[in-house]
């Protein structure tokens, strides 16, 4: 089992950044691929970006691509998401998911409960 904590949520202006974390606990961390997804409202959930067990391998959203980036801190087990030139369109609950292998597979097995990120225009 893997815990997922998210957090660094908030209200901010267009054009502004945010840094999501979102905490680990359980199964080792550092081997899992680790994704965050945001679901707008009235929307379906998608996906924005993953990174492989290492950090070597990133991949984004093309939605997202150039602002956003992803990291990881295995000390810490601990991932972020670096989100920067915000646009209101940006606007959702963004949520964490860890996947059992370490590298992108498609599929997430462990959630967090999700953190709001709200840009105002």
């Amino acid at each position: 089992q893997v815990q997922l904590v998210e957090s660094g949520g908030g209200l901010v202006q267009a054009g502004g950044s945010l840094r999501l974390s979102c905490a680990a606990s359980g199964r080792t961390f550092s081997s899992l691929a680790m994704g965050w997804f945001r679901q707008a409202p009235g929307k379906e959930r998608e996906f924005v970006a993953d990174i492989s067990w290492n950090g070597g391998n990133t991949y984004y959203a093309d939605s997202v691509k150039g602002r956003f980036t992803i990291s990881r801190d295995n000390a810490k087990n601990t991932v972020y998401l670096q989100m920067n030139s915000l646009k209101p369109e940006d606007t959702a609950v963004y949520y964490c998911a860890a996947d059992r292998h370490s590298y992108y597979s498609g599929s997430y097995d462990y959630w967090g409960q999700g953190t709001q990120v709200t840009v105002s225009s």
